[in-house]
């Protein structure tokens, strides 16, 4: 831990009663296995997560993960920096060995549910759980790596040149796996293959490709709107970027809009923001685009046109996905109902006057047929 960490007790989260019934079997399972036990109290308590895998959510089927939620014990913890293999590295080495064999080691992730429970190993979800465990793998097959075997954290591959050589070097590292205990996930192994899915590529003697699965996955992901959507594509995509010529150039128009030297030169070039005069009437004015809204609230000095209105405060909100697809009309005036509804604090019991660029807003008082989500919101009006 860092020397100024001091103990952490976060709050245990609400689960259903179906993610309930998992934790309880699961709890129960670890219990008899002794991989968990009981204890009383606890300086640090992080509470239990469910992380779904994407075939589904039975304990049973071992479908899906049970983890603690860390982030604040992994601020407090102190950072192991054992270093990773190389993906690149293992990739370009089984291009010319086949056969090979990959395997992967038994769970893990440890879980940390219903009440104060300790554990004996590490953790899923630890800031240095992926360095431990590629430090104890590779203290496991220390005198194998690099001649017919490779390491990245759980994930292994067995290669050869030739069958016969190929099954001697598997026998050396079944043998090592029984010497030290080690439990490999027998529906993740495969053997004596020349071709095969290996850390998220397809390797075979032609060279290294996309795994497809995972091309699909990027296809069927939707248009990002949000800036958590970009950065999500992004990610998806830069997993690939040594496959694409000019991914750079080609990323270019997405990375922009991460870009924050624009929001920069805005700040630094930002209006002075006024304090509310409580005599004068308020002027709120609002507008929508296709993807988002925004509202300003300001006074004018004295009443007339000519007057420059005086920014007390801004206010703005991208829409979520249901939202995108309301009518122009129902943007518009959703912009309005956000912006009394922000701006409460100063506007009730206050003169108001609302500005819109939406001129059907006005024939909605006197349209008796309206959509109810329009009716509603006028309503609120």
């Amino acid at each position: 831990m860092e020397e100024k960490a001091w103990p952490i007790r976060q709050q245990q989260r609400r689960l259903n009663l179906t993610i309930l019934d998992m934790v309880k079997k699961e709890v129960t399972k670890l219990l008899a296995t002794g991989i968990i036990y009981p204890i009383s109290d606890s300086q640090w308590v992080s509470p239990m997560q469910v992380v779904p895998k994407k075939s589904g959510m039975t304990v049973m089927k071992n479908l899906c993960r049970f983890r603690t939620a860390s982030k604040r014990l992994n601020q407090a913890t102190r950072k192991d920096h054992f270093p990773l293999t190389f993906i690149d590295q293992v990739l370009e080495k089984l291009i010319h060995e086949n056969p090979h064999c990959t395997g992967r080691s038994t769970q893990d992730n440890l879980h940390l549910p219903i009440r104060y429970l300790c554990v004996h190993r590490m953790l899923f979800g630890l800031c240095n759980a992926p360095s431990t465990f590629q430090c104890c793998m590779t203290c496991i097959f220390l005198e194998l790596l690099q001649d017919y075997m490779e390491v990245f954290m759980d994930d292994f591959t067995v290669y050869a040149d030739s069958f016969d050589a190929c099954l001697g070097n598997l026998s050396k590292v079944l043998t090592r796996s029984i010497d030290t205990n080690l439990v490999l996930n027998f529906e993740k192994c495969h053997f004596i293959e020349t071709e095969g899915i290996m850390l998220g590529h397809l390797v075979s003697n032609r060279g290294i490709e996309v795994d497809k699965s995972k091309i699909d996955i990027i296809t069927s992901l939707p248009n990002p709107i949000f800036v958590r959507e970009v950065r999500s594509f992004l990610g998806h995509a830069r997993f690939y970027r040594r496959f694409i010529k000019n991914f750079s150039k080609i990323a270019l128009s997405l990375s922009k809009l991460l870009q924050k030297d624009e929001l920069k030169n805005h700040l630094t070039s930002a209006l002075i923001l006024q304090a509310p005069n409580w005599d004068y009437l308020f002027e709120l004015m609002c507008d929508a685009s296709n993807s988002a809204f925004g509202a300003v609230l300001g006074q004018r000095a004295r009443a007339g046109a000519d007057k420059q209105v005086n920014v007390i405060t801004y206010a703005f909100r991208t829409m979520d996905p249901t939202q995108l697809n309301y009518t122009t009309t129902e943007k518009e005036l959703l912009t309005i109902v956000f912006a009394l509804d922000k701006f409460c604090s100063y506007l009730l019991g206050s003169r108001i006057i609302v500005f819109s660029n939406h001129a059907a807003l006005r024939f909605l008082l006197k349209k008796s047929d309206a959509k109810p989500r329009l009716i509603r919101w006028m309503l609120l009006l």
